[in-house]
């Protein structure tokens, strides 16, 4: 496998993880109250990503390959779960 092959099959493995981190975000600003969270929306995206990456990662070793949809499902609800949790949602 040549670089170009592994850097692209890398960036397509993290894409989910990338998508739904920027979605997250994004509309965390029009969802959440202003002050709800400390963080700003670069800290939010980055902790999303990695949270991401560890599920996707943890996913591939678990079932054996990429693009289950089980992991799919666990890539939204990590995810989401630390939104909420950036976004102090349990003080609503």
């Amino acid at each position: 496998m040549s670089a170009f092959d592994f850097l692209d099959h890398l960036l397509n493995f993290v894409a989910p993880a990338f998508a739904v981190a920027g979605v997250l975000a994004l509309l965390a600003g029009f969802l959440l109250p202003a002050t709800a969270g400390a963080r700003g929306r670069w800290t939010q995206f980055a902790l999303n990503f990695f949270a991401g990456v560890v599920v996707l990662g943890a996913g591939l070793a678990y079932f054996g390959r990429d693009g289950m949809m089980l992991t799919y499902f666990a890539l939204v609800v990590v995810c989401g779960t630390l939104q909420w949790w950036l976004g102090r949602g349990w003080k609503r």
